[in-house]
């Protein structure tokens, strides 16, 4: 098995180019393998035959594939996202003759790009309605498989049944690709069973800079009911970037329902989570750098515990300080519809 994180590749002290053949070099390693190769490429086919020949048809893991260019997505930096995707190109070329040595192939990633030399052969799955329901909990399931985690959530927050799943469906439930079929997130899914919390789990994944600098680039920030056709959901090149086809790659737009033509949709948030995770990415981003003092926008999170304390004490007083500090620096763009 040969198991590469582009996560852990350290592309950003060396090139990405000496990156992966010092990441090769260290897969070949713990099969005992010495690569004589002298370029990543060669050294990537070299050791999937020597794998091959030693143990077998080879199984390989490629976890955050795009990674080396979504870093590299902000207008200044584009030089090297282009940079990183013809190497990441030649090296996922190697996979195209290698059907011999692969027993599996298993790539994770954010975005279908463009001219990376791995989609060549590929539909849109994603759009697949016979694939709809494979990359989430559906309603059926999470009341079928989580009886027991449903009935401690339901014993710590004192809800009915009808009313945590209500509230979960309005929290988490809504991610579509086909317009009909919603999924939960799994991984936020289990965060609120573990926690036993109505809380925003999407947040903490990561902060998503490169979506938010092309939405100042591009002046959209209202995307909710967005229509679009499938024509968009393959447009993804670093040249001529897509941005609602971003949004929908990475999850903070999913299709809410199927247009009146053949083709068409309508893209919005999945739930009230991803939009609240949104709305304060924009709040913090798109802000002044020198704050004043007294200011509660230093910390949006800060703020909604200091508005919710100041409602609970009646201290209205309080409640129009924090809104005051709020408008006073919002760009009005933010909501413009």
């Amino acid at each position: 098995m040969i198991h590469i994180s582009f996560d852990a590749v350290d592309y950003q002290t060396d090139s990405l180019a000496e990156a992966l053949t010092y990441e090769l070099s260290r897969c070949a390693a713990l099969y005992n393998l010495v690569l004589t190769s002298n370029s990543f490429k060669r050294q990537f086919q070299e050791l999937l035959e020597k794998l091959h020949a030693k143990s077998g048809r080879v199984v390989l893991l490629i976890d955050e594939y795009d990674k080396p260019i979504i870093d590299y997505l902000e207008t200044s930096a584009l030089d090297t996202a282009k940079t990183n995707r013809s190497v990441l190109r030649e090296f996922y070329s190697i996979l195209k003759s290698a059907d011999e040595q692969l027993r599996l192939v298993f790539i994770t990633g954010i975005s279908k790009f463009a001219k990376v030399s791995l989609f060549s052969h590929l539909n849109n799955l994603s759009l697949n309605k016979n694939y709809a329901a494979l990359a989430g909990y559906t309603q059926t399931k999470i009341e079928t498989y989580f009886e027991d985690y449903l009935k401690a959530a339901e014993r710590d927050l004192t809800l009915s049944r009808d009313e945590l799943v209500d509230k979960m469906k309005f929290w988490y439930n809504g991610f579509s690709w086909d317009g009909t079929t919603r999924v939960y997130n799994p991984f936020v899914t289990l965060s609120f069973f573990d926690n036993r919390e109505f809380r925003n789990y999407w947040f903490s994944m990561g902060s998503p800079n490169f979506l938010i600098e092309q939405m100042k680039k591009h002046g959209q920030f209202a995307i909710e009911n967005t229509p679009v056709n499938s024509v968009t959901f393959d447009k993804f090149d670093i040249e001529d970037i897509e941005l609602v086809s971003l949004l929908f790659q990475t999850g903070y737009l999913t299709i809410k329902a199927r247009g009146p033509q053949h083709g068409s949709y309508v893209l919005d948030y999945p739930n009230q989570e991803v939009r609240e995770s949104m709305y304060q990415f924009l709040l913090d981003d798109l802000v002044p750098t020198v704050r004043r003092i007294g200011s509660y926008r230093t910390d949006t999170g800060r703020t909604m515990l200091d508005m919710n304390a100041a409602f609970l004490n009646r201290d209205l007083n309080r409640v129009r300080h924090i809104l005051e500090s709020i408008l006073a620096d919002l760009p009005s763009h933010t909501y413009q519809k």
